[in-house]
């Protein structure tokens, strides 16, 4: 191969130059260079400015020649190329040449396309929190293809063969400061996607969660079953507890898959809705089936005793339901779990 190079290039000066440029992405993709140091060699190569644009997350690499970083707009390239990655574009590179392109501009792009696709692949994309919402959404879909869902994660900048949690999200607070607070020292995405905002990670820390975030969190599973279980367990979160595990709801998770309807229809859960019309009772009434004692919830209440076992026999005899006996108390846990279901 080393004597045709040769042989080439004593015919044609392009080829050798052509030769250069391709063993000297070699090198670089050799070395495991990442994204700002292919940027920063490719410039003092064509001796111009030189840029990277991943379009998942919007990330921009510009240098100029002698290496240093530009962050003022973008001048009109003089020559681009695509970024393709599994038959994707996922991106641009181009140059900044002053005047004319040079012969061999579109070699040297054609080899910095090539090393920016494999530096994403083994990288993953910028160290950001907010990624592409087509991307989130092709990796929690049940529907996804699998080799389009693994081509998404690595896109992230995950390992396909990890285990993935998902989150599922309502809060004003913005996603990615979330996302930092949760998973501080791992890799984490998130996206809005409709009425709910998405978090993507290896590791969760429920402690980090502020306290106004509404939170359902998936089993780490693979990423469309995870996001199942995630919206499941959003759906029961409330203000006693605004962060749920679907892994901690056991059976009670089976409330989500009743018929709305059928759920409406039950005596139970109707007499609640009415009830719900009273925040105190309904309350009282939480408190109790979360901490199953009258002592304990007067003092989540901070009531006496008293004043809480003269609540519960009146919201008893509102329900129909006798609350003091087990079966009666596990029928109100039921019923408001259900409930809660229907209001969102």
């Amino acid at each position: 191969m080393e004597a045709l190079a040769v042989r080439l290039s004593g015919l044609d000066p392009y080829v050798e130059g052509a030769i250069r440029v391709v063993a000297f992405y070699d090198t670089l993709m050799r070395r495991r260079v990442d994204l700002p140091a292919l940027a920063r060699s490719s410039a003092g190569l064509a001796e111009c400015g030189a840029g990277i644009r991943l379009s998942g997350t919007g990330r921009v690499i510009r240098v100029s020649a002698d290496g240093a970083e530009l962050s003022d707009p973008t001048s009109t390239p003089s020559s681009t190329a695509p970024i393709t990655l599994d038959e994707e574009e996922i991106g641009t590179v181009w140059l900044e040449r002053p005047g004319p392109p040079n012969p061999l501009d579109e070699v040297l792009l054609d080899r910095l396309a090539i090393a920016a696709a494999a530096a994403v692949e083994r990288y993953g994309p910028a160290r950001t929190t907010m990624a592409d919402p087509a991307l989130v959404e092709l990796v929690i879909s049940p529907g996804s293809d699998e080799a389009d869902r693994a081509r998404a994660l690595r896109l992230l900048g995950f390992a396909v063969d990890l285990p993935m949690r998902a989150i599922a999200v309502r809060s004003e607070l913005p996603l990615d400061r979330i996302g930092a607070l949760i998973c501080p020292a791992r890799p984490v995405k998130a996206a809005q996607l409709a009425d709910v905002g998405v978090i993507l990670a290896t590791t969760v820390d429920q402690s980090g969660f502020p306290a106004e975030v509404r939170a359902g969190i998936g089993a780490a599973a693979s990423p469309d079953t995870s996001w199942r279980q995630a919206r499941t367990a959003l759906r029961f979160t409330g203000p006693r507890e605004p962060v749920v595990r679907h892994a901690d709801l056991g059976a009670l998770a089976l409330l989500a898959e009743i018929p709305q309807q059928a759920a409406r229809e039950n005596t139970d859960v109707a007499a609640i809705a009415r009830m719900a019309a009273d925040p105190e009772d309904l309350e009282t009434l939480d408190a109790y089936c979360v901490t199953g004692s009258m002592r304990r919830a007067a003092d989540l209440l901070h009531l006496h005793h008293s004043s809480v076992a003269r609540r519960l026999e009146q919201i008893g005899r509102t329900l129909g339901i006798e609350l003091t006996e087990p079966g009666g108390q596990l029928r109100a846990t039921l019923a408001l779990g259900a409930w809660r279901l229907l209001e969102g």
